[in-house]
């Protein structure tokens, strides 16, 4: 035991039993290469739209007739974690009505969205662990609180690979108004090869800043620096394997090539009709409130991410709102401001991209993921008619590849506050995205630490089986 003969045979007995990882070996030259799925799907690719802030479910999806009974009636709620205050109900302002065959509801802050109710499988019963923004968008992104986990955009690139040498698997685009609170933690890799991690794209100009080269460089010149390059990384890689930062390097020169002439193309919206370009409202201008930015830049966004998915990308995440409360989804400062400042800015784009998609015969193979952090509570805060932060019970809605469509999923209790029927931790909604994109999320596993992780982490989880056709 002293001398540590012990260790040595433990250690080989769990190396038999592949308790540790493979041997060192070169790594593969392209993790990005297509791979096939573990289970039969019909969805290829995903666009996750995600509204930062949080939108309010009692205003949108969520129509709770009791709330709207009993407004401004006391009640003992629990708005932070553990602090249960006494609050009043504050009812939506909004009009409420069931669309299509399969009597949906929907508000009148989505008129457009409203029409497509019959594509959309709304779950109403999802909670969450944190009622603050930052670990919640890093939860919702990664299935834990804190930093350091791959990505959902990550895990569907391992498991999958990517559909175009040329351009990223896994791209982001952010709001003109600025990005998450919680960063770029929302699409790292983590533990997992850097080259799994999102491109974050600009919708307009050079989609990547610094990516062509100056005038005097011709293209021969740079494709002989690069290859230099890469084969002297190569030679530095090969006595240390495991490296994932320089791999990734490797594989950033040599997409970064190619992206000079691919993404400019992915990204010319010049190709498209006057009829598309209308049909996801870029025309249309800000909606009058100051900090209203109109439908144009998110329908753009939007429109991208078609062009991207058709060319094979495999993950594309669109983040609406930026910057500060009002500026996004975070309602604190009247619930009905917040709306009419940013539902106008999605509505007409997210209508147009389910049309689109649908008429082009693409809607089938693309999983639509729409929703925020969490939700809002339904008592007022402050006295402009605000909402705060609520984990406990909110609404996302899937469309899209092997989703049941037209399904009204779950229930909040009578006020929209807490999910009590068909209740799900985002676990089990990253599960059922990882099934719905041919992926058995016990199965995908990556070992590292000396464990084998998995999306939903350590927990059990269950695939929400009530929205998938």
């Amino acid at each position: 035991m002293g001398a540590g003969f012990s260790g040595i045979a433990l250690a080989s007995t769990l190396a038999k039993d592949g308790f540790f990882a493979a041997p060192a070996e070169a790594a593969p030259t392209n993790l990005m290469a297509p791979k096939v799925q573990q289970a039969m799907a019909k969805a290829k690719h995903c666009i996750f739209l995600f509204m930062y802030g949080g939108p309010s479910q009692m205003d949108l999806f969520d129509y709770r007739p009791e709330l709207q009974k009993r407004d401004g009636q006391t009640v003992q709620m629990e708005i932070r974690r553990r602090s249960v205050q006494q609050q009043k109900l504050l009812a939506s302002k909004r009009k409420f009505a069931q669309h299509g065959q399969s009597g949906q509801w929907c508000s009148d802050a989505l008129p457009l969205i409203s029409k497509h109710m019959d594509k959309l499988a709304v779950i109403k019963s999802l909670y969450a662990d944190s009622f603050a923004h930052g670990s919640a968008m890093i939860q919702m992104n990664t299935g834990r609180i804190i930093q350091g986990y791959p990505s959902v955009g990550t895990w569907l690139n391992y498991g999958l690979g990517n559909g175009n040498d040329n351009l990223p698997g896994y791209v982001v685009m952010l709001d003109q108004r600025g990005g998450p609170i919680s960063g770029t933690a929302n699409w790292s890799s983590g533990f997992m090869p850097a080259a799994y991690q999102g491109t974050v794209f600009r919708s307009s100009g050079q989609p990547i800043l610094n990516l062509s080269p100056s005038n005097d460089v011709t293209p021969a010149m740079q494709r002989d620096l690069i290859s230099t390059a890469n084969q002297l990384n190569a030679e530095h890689m090969a006595s240390r394997p495991g490296y994932s930062e320089l791999q990734a390097r490797i594989a950033s020169y040599e997409l970064a090539f190619q992206l000079q002439t691919a993404a400019p193309e992915a990204l010319d919206l010049s190709e498209e009709t006057a009829e598309t370009h209308e049909l996801y409202g870029m025309n249309d201008g800000p909606s009058g409130h100051p900090l209203s930015v109109g439908a144009a830049p998110f329908g753009r966004q939007c429109l991208v991410a078609r062009r991207l998915i058709e060319r094979g990308v495999r993950f594309v995440q669109i983040y609406h709102g930026g910057g500060h409360q009002q500026q996004n989804w975070d309602a604190h400062n009247g619930v009905e401001e917040n709306m009419s400042i940013h539902c106008p800015e999605v509505d007409k784009p997210i209508a147009g991209l389910l049309q689109d998609l649908e008429q082009r015969g693409m809607l089938e193979e693309t999983l639509i993921v729409w929703g925020g952090e969490f939700g809002r509570q339904p008592v007022s805060q402050g006295s402009n008619g605000g909402r705060d932060h609520n984990p406990k019970g909110f609404t996302y809605w899937l469309a899209g590849g092997g989703v049941k469509a037209g399904t009204s999923y779950g229930e909040t209790d009578e006020f929209g506050h807490e999910a009590v029927v068909n209740r799900h931790h985002i676990r089990d909604l990253h599960a059922t995205v990882m099934h719905l994109m041919g992926l058995d999320h016990n199965l995908l596993t990556y070992f590292y630490g000396g464990l084998h992780h998995k999306i939903t982490g350590p927990f059990e989880s269950e695939i929400i089986h009530g929205v998938i056709a």
